[in-house]
């Protein structure tokens, strides 16, 4: 038990260290991110709309800040244990500098283990309310390129479908179809939204898997040879030959996505024989979200043990912050490389966590010689 007194005093300060730094930059963040809403307030997005939309982009601020919370904590807690030569009595005592490194790692890795389960099980769905605050209140009026397109070719004529928004449950936002023939627009649909409608296994196999939904607040134009005919309808049928759980994929933006759901999408566009570069991209990204966080520690680490041990905490934590930005740009950098030359994801989300690792074992390793 006496051996562990020493590795539970590091992990103890990290640990503590860490939480606040992350709290503390989430807490700001959602903050800032309040005032800028109020710039949209209107008559039919209030405050409390703006709130809860915060509140539900929360978790995504909390994911977006445990990299550089994670760093900044390594730097204050193992910088709290140098300014009291804490440090230095361990090493005197035998201790090695990635010895002491390893413990202040272990809290980093409760903040992994936050960060991956909050991008599988809260983030998706928490987004997902968050845009349908935006649909139901400034944006719905707003046109997007965003979401699903599909079009089909029979003959000469042509059928165009786009869905701006579906859920991992069946339903669909805003519907618009475009029947041409020739090349001749003579019909258009929009409708406010849609139902799935489930159907028996005989049935989809008849139908060569195609799924249907039930749509409503239908307004359609037929464009005649003479003239143009309104209608207003309920109830109309979407046939589809994809799964509601495709749709979702298919119609929601990379972040918004968890883990498993970039991986379906991955498999979903193999099977289509296309890809999409900016869905693969985020899948790395959060993958190798923990090497990332880890690499930032090394790095936290190499500031306290390095030539600034004999500065002060300021100075560190000053520099930390510069870490935490330059790493954050170089992500931002390495992404934009891989979307506009078609170099590999896996290789561009790599680059900035390998190059941070390097840094950090470099450093330490001039001062542990």
């Amino acid at each position: 038990m006496k051996s562990w007194i020493l590795p539970k005093y590091v992990i103890r300060s990290a640990l503590l260290a860490m939480a606040g730094a992350v709290v503390g930059l989430w807490l700001v963040q959602m903050v800032f991110a309040y005032l800028a809403e109020l710039d949209n307030i209107s008559e039919t997005y209030t405050l409390t709309d703006a709130l809860l939309f915060i509140l539900y982009r929360s978790p995504y601020f909390l994911v977006q800040f445990i990299p550089t919370g994670t760093l900044l904590g390594a730097v204050i807690g193992l910088g709290l244990l140098a300014n009291h030569s804490e440090l230095i009595v361990m090493r005197a005592a035998g201790m090695s500098i990635y010895r002491i490194v390893s413990w202040a790692m272990l809290p980093a890795v409760i903040f992994v283990v936050i960060s991956l389960g909050v991008n599988q099980f809260v983030l998706p769905t928490a987004n997902q309310h968050a845009a349908a605050i935006r649909a139901d209140t400034i944006y719905d009026k707003l046109i997007t390129i965003d979401g699903y397109w599909s079009v089909n070719h029979d003959g000469d004529n042509q059928d165009v479908v786009y869905i701006s928004y579906a859920d991992n449950e069946g339903g669909l936002g805003e519907v618009k179809r475009y029947q041409l023939k020739d090349g001749q627009l003579i019909t258009a649909l929009k409708a406010k939204s849609g139902v799935y409608l489930p159907q028996s296994d005989d049935v989809m196999n008849a139908q060569k898997a195609r799924y249907t939904w039930q749509l409503s607040g239908i307004d359609e134009i037929g464009i005649g040879t003479s003239q143009v005919q309104q209608a207003h309808s309920e109830g109309k049928i979407l046939t589809l030959p994809i799964a509601p759980t495709d749709v979702y994929l298919l119609t929601k933006e990379p972040e918004d996505l968890s883990l498993s759901s970039l991986y379906a999408h991955r498999q979903l566009m193999a099977h289509q024989g296309t890809r999409s570069l900016r869905h693969e991209l985020a899948f790395w990204q959060k993958l190798l979200s923990p090497f990332a966080v880890l690499s930032l520690v090394l790095v936290a680490s190499s500031f306290v043990f390095g030539s600034l041990r004999s500065q002060g905490l300021g100075l560190r934590v000053v520099l930390a912050l510069l870490t935490g930005l330059l790493f954050s740009y170089l992500t931002d950098l390495t992404g934009f490389v891989a979307l506009a030359t078609g170099l590999s994801p896996l290789l561009m989300a790599l680059v900035p966590i390998v190059l941070s690792a390097m840094a950090g074992m470099y450093l330490l390793n001039r001062k542990s010689s």
